[in-house]
């Protein structure tokens, strides 16, 4: 990307959410960011003159974004989400479809805002579904409160 085009991408996303104030500007960015890994998790090719070997369908993106959400934001994913306006995964399908009428992104003649309805429920995905993964150990030191055991 040239040193003008990230003024340019940014000027275009201040206008989107100038236009429809729904989405927050960060929920914009994340979906570059989660674009970029699940086109690496399938191992698209994003110069590849060939459709197939660079097109993320919405619902792969919709998965590739639940993956992504969980990994960087934790059990804190649906929250942030809130915070940035998205509750349901239709609201992906929109902020795609902004990027997509902005020339941000690009799209196949199947692809719609639809791919992206009631793919699944955000409580269950990022609240139920949720497990705290490792060895975490949660014991402390009294002595940092200024007490004895």
């Amino acid at each position: 990307m040239g040193k003008k085009a990230v003024p340019d991408t940014w000027k275009k996303l201040q206008e989107i959410t100038k236009k429809d104030n729904r989405f927050s500007i960060h929920a914009y960015q994340f979906i570059f960011e989660a674009l970029d890994f699940t086109a690496s998790k399938l191992g698209k090719k994003y110069n590849s003159l060939k459709e197939e070997e660079r097109h993320v369908t919405g619902q792969e993106l919709s998965e590739g974004i639940k993956q992504y959400a969980l990994q960087k934001f934790g059990f804190m994913t649906r929250e942030i989400f809130e915070q940035w306006g998205i509750t349901k995964s239709k609201n992906f399908g929109e902020i795609v479809f902004n990027l997509v009428k902005s020339g941000l992104m690009g799209k196949t003649e199947s692809d719609s805002v639809e791919d992206f309805d009631n793919l699944y429920d955000f409580k269950v995905e990022y609240d139920d579904k949720f497990k705290f993964d490792g060895n975490f150990d949660f014991t402390y030191d009294w002595k940092i409160f200024g007490r004895k055991k």
